[in-house]
């Protein structure tokens, strides 16, 4: 199959869309935005790196109160998804608007999306400029996960949480039925181990 070459560019498809929540650090308002460039980049300590344009109205209230909550919304949220991510919080209260329910920080402030089932509070840990968006690396200190989404072993199940992702420039739904689990490439057949010893331990009657 022939490629064709485009410039350096930022084709990374597709990536997650969230609902950031941020607070005031003066007058305590809430505003929520979206983000689309975000990623897990380490694991111990977790750090989430996230790129937010300089002149965003959020990008001022994060780096004022040096946190911010990380809403995971569902398809069901996927206008206000969108809305969050046009229109500026110095311009309209969104969560007014929306009647969006908050959720009150545990290890920070600034409060969460009650009808996002996941939300992650983050403290900052540094930013840095790198052109049109500087880049926040966060360090999530307290995870809130809607109890319907535990297993009765307590797993957490995300294909039950009907996340949504961002891929040029539109929203797709996540399909619940997983092509295969971490390892299984490599993991070994138990069955077919079962039947070997089985075939085994067989004897042939005399």
């Amino acid at each position: 199959m022939d490629k064709l070459n485009f410039k350096g560019s930022v084709m990374l498809n597709p990536t997650p869309v969230v609902l950031v929540t941020s607070k005031e650090r003066d007058t305590g308002k809430v505003n929520a935005f979206t983000v689309g460039w975000v990623s897990t980049v380490c694991t111990k300590s977790p750090i989430i790196a996230m790129g937010i344009r300089p002149e965003r109205y959020s990008h001022e209230l994060i780096k004022n109160s040096g946190e911010c909550v990380i809403n995971l919304p569902t398809k069901h949220l996927v206008k206000i998804v969108d809305y969050c991510g046009v229109v500026s919080g110095r311009k309209e209260d969104k969560i007014k608007k929306f009647d969006l329910k908050l959720h009150d920080g545990v290890a920070i402030s600034t409060p969460s999306l009650e009808s996002c089932p996941v939300a992650l509070e983050c403290k900052v840990k540094s930013i840095t400029p790198l052109g049109t968006h500087d880049l926040f690396l966060l360090e999530v200190l307290n995870v809130k996960v809607d109890d319907n989404l535990l297993d009765e072993n307590n797993k957490i199940c995300f294909n039950k949480a009907n996340l949504i992702c961002y891929s040029h420039g539109e929203y797709y739904g996540l399909n619940a039925n997983p092509l295969g689990s971490f390892g299984y490439s490599v993991r070994k057949n138990t069955n077919s181990k079962k039947k070997k010893r089985r075939k085994k331990n067989h004897k042939s009657p005399k």
